[in-house]
């Protein structure tokens, strides 16, 4: 099944089109890898809504990148709890280990780093995702661990034949 059939099966189990606009970003995004203007205006031409509504789902949510980002997408909480528990100190513990600065992703493209304001899991402040998993009380020592294992994960992947600069899911 194409993203256009998939999108227009998700759509189908909405009443209106401008409800199914999530859920088709999130399907053009795993096709993709990200969510640049001419797959907004693909996605938005299929819903038949207005491409203004699209944008702004897009650019608005953080699940949605609208920029090519790494093969593990660390978003660090940057919100009051999370600092108050150590995330700036984090922030350039992650900046220095990886070589690269908050926005940016490791020239092996496996790694891009963000803040995000709020994960909403306050209750394991700090707290970091990566893709669809939640990791918190986070200290130094717990995101080295976390970076070998997703560096691991990222060795048996390419190992595998897979190559690791490709979008999620291709």
């Amino acid at each position: 099944m194409n993203m256009r059939e998939k999108i227009e099966a998700a759509a189908a189990r909405y009443p209106d089109q401008r409800s199914a606009i999530m859920p088709a970003l999130l399907i053009a995004q795993k096709e993709h890898g990200h969510l640049p203007g001419p797959v907004l205006e693909e996605v938005a031409d299929i819903l038949d809504v207005e491409r203004i509504w699209v944008y702004e789902l897009a650019t608005f949510y953080t699940l949605f990148h609208t920029e090519p980002v790494g093969m593990f997408h660390l978003q660090l909480c940057d919100n009051v709890s999370c600092m108050l528990r150590g995330s700036e100190d984090l922030l350039g513990h992650l900046e220095a280990v990886l070589g690269i600065k908050k926005g940016g992703t490791t020239p092996d493209g496996l790694f891009t780093l963000s803040t995000v304001e709020c994960l909403g899991a306050c209750e394991m402040a700090p707290v970091m995702q990566v893709g669809d998993d939640y990791h918190g009380d986070l200290d130094t020592a717990r995101i080295d661990m976390l970076l070998d294992k997703l560096r691991a994960v990222a060795g048996q992947a390419t190992g595998a034949g897979l190559d690791a600069s490709a979008p999620p899911g291709a």
